[in-house]
């Protein structure tokens, strides 16, 4: 296991491995409240689009980091380093100057590793995460030349709106089945016995399966996991017009304990959660006769990784979980598209280096534009990471023919591209297979739109399957109802798979 490697550099620095005493955290000035750094972050979004704590003053980064778990990421780099633009994708950890980086860095606090640990070195990405007991610490790693950011990981969960603190569980025990759907209305029946969701017909999916299934594709889909109790998703994967394709369950979310890492063990992929289970069932859910809803790209193969305990990114094993998910698809041959229908309102640099180290592996990454939780409506904009270039943003609209963001759907000029996903007279949602059982649930926000991208990108790619993944995204922009045009909040517009597949 990959892992291990990292246990050279706690040799070197034994006292770090220590059982780690009651923290005391160590401070001359009063923190910064929790109020007041969240009223930043609300200006920095409406300013900036963004929020990135790493670039705040010393006193605030360090209120911030206080006012978590105190464990952060330390992004370093060689004395001089000049980055290219997929220099992270290419870089040798190995080599001298990045060694040399690296022990630089654990030195600055090799004095006070009984109050600081170090808890990991990353061996594909030039990160270091460590927790921190004081201000001082804080100040001599950013002062340090070969120090690219420092910057807590769990601080999201301290976010708050009108005092109500934001649920640990977001996004999760919705997918149960939807017995008001009906024939007709919600869904059309299709052979062998499938139910076909409302939506497909306008995106063109169902004329694109004449020419296209997804074959041959692998999807990474990066969420909560997969639900053990879902035959389709399991024994029956391979049912009906749906056969010879492939599904994996991995792990990439640690365990309560930072030692216990618990990746690649299946016993704890099972989707606790239930939104990563209708995530993979829009994707890839078989064409079978047991009456179930079928996924756009119903013979592609999948990859379906816990990589997290709910939508909303706001535990320091979370942010670890993902960066991890992101390097392990980044390294693999046979994963083209990366799927990942959750985020956070704070930005995250140990995420950046992780998704364009992807990116730099030519990977095809959709993340959804944000689900509004009642306090981020309004003003939250597109989350992170959706909002970066390297990924295509993905949102929900009505099924009206001008183009209107759903109910809880967030938009912005980071929006790539958007899938119809509300019906306008009813406000329901499409069709995806829930937890257990043959009868389909129904799931909304842009996280069932960034899941229907990723399928139609499978059929796209499957049917050109010698094409970039530059050439896909140039396929998907032109078969939009908007091209030649990006709109400032909807993107490209809708994509008309059977368009892209002809």
């Amino acid at each position: 296991m990959r892992y291990f490697s990292c246990l050279f550099f706690f040799l070197l620095f034994v006292v770090a491995c220590r059982r780690q005493p009651t923290l005391v955290i160590q401070t001359n000035d009063p923190l910064i409240a929790v109020d007041s750094l969240n009223r930043q972050i609300r200006i920095d979004l409406e300013r900036k689009g963004s929020a990135d704590l790493s670039q705040w003053n010393e006193h605030q980064l360090w209120s911030a980091i206080a006012h978590a778990d105190s464990i952060v990421a330390i992004g370093y780099q060689p004395l001089g380093f000049l980055a290219t633009s997929d220099w992270i994708s290419t870089i040798d950890l190995s080599a001298a100057s990045w060694k040399q980086a690296r022990q630089q860095v654990i030195g600055l606090l090799a004095n006070e590793l009984n109050a600081s640990r170090i808890i990991w070195v990353e061996d594909r990405l030039p990160v270091i995460l460590m927790r921190l007991s004081s201000k001082t610490q804080l100040q001599r790693l950013r002062r340090s030349p070969y120090v690219r950011y420092v910057e807590p990981l769990s601080y999201d969960h301290n976010l708050v709106r009108d005092g109500v603190q934001l649920e640990s569980s977001s996004g999760c025990g919705s997918n149960t089945p939807d017995y008001g759907i009906q024939l007709g209305t919600h869904y059309s029946s299709i052979a062998p016995a499938a139910k076909l969701s409302w939506n497909y017909a306008g995106h063109g999916i169902p004329q694109a399966w004449a020419r296209t299934t997804g074959r041959g594709i692998k999807v990474f889909v990066i969420d909560s996991g997969c639900s053990w109790a879902q035959d389709n998703l399991g024994i029956s994967f391979n049912s009906g017009a749906s056969y010879g394709r492939t599904l994996e369950r991995i792990v990439t979310l640690p365990q309560d304990t930072w030692m216990g890492f618990s990746f690649g063990n299946p016993e704890t992929s099972n989707d606790g959660c239930g939104h990563g289970t209708s995530m993979a069932g829009v994707i890839a859910a078989p064409r079978c006769s047991d009456g179930n809803a079928v996924g756009i790209a119903y013979n592609c193969n999948l990859v379906t990784c816990r990589a997290a305990t709910d939508v909303f990114l706001d535990e320091a094993r979370e942010v670890k979980g993902v960066v991890d998910a992101f390097t392990n698809a980044a390294n693999r041959s046979d994963v083209r598209i990366i799927s990942m229908s959750m985020g956070r309102i704070t930005s995250s640099s140990y995420m950046v280096d992780a998704i364009r180290y992807a990116y730099g592996k030519g990977k095809l990454i959709f993340t959804a534009a944000g689900t509004s939780f009642g306090w981020t409506s309004g003003w939250a904009g597109v989350i992170f990471p959706a909002r970066m270039p390297e990924i295509q943003a993905v949102t929900g609209v009505k099924d009206l023919s001008a183009l209107s963001a759903c109910a809880v759907c967030h938009t912005g000029q980071e929006v790539d591209f958007v899938v119809t996903m509300e019906r306008n007279a009813d406000g329901d949602h499409p069709l995806t297979v829930a937890d257990s059982g043959d009868w389909p649930s129904s799931v909304g926000g842009s996280s069932v739109a960034t899941a229907s991208m990723a399928g139609m990108a499978a059929l796209l790619w499957s049917r050109y399957p010698t094409f970039s993944r530059d050439q896909i995204i140039v396929r998907l922009q032109q078969s939009s109802s908007l091209y030649p045009y990006k709109n400032a909040q909807f993107g490209w517009g809708r994509v008309n798979v059977d368009l892209a597949t002809q």
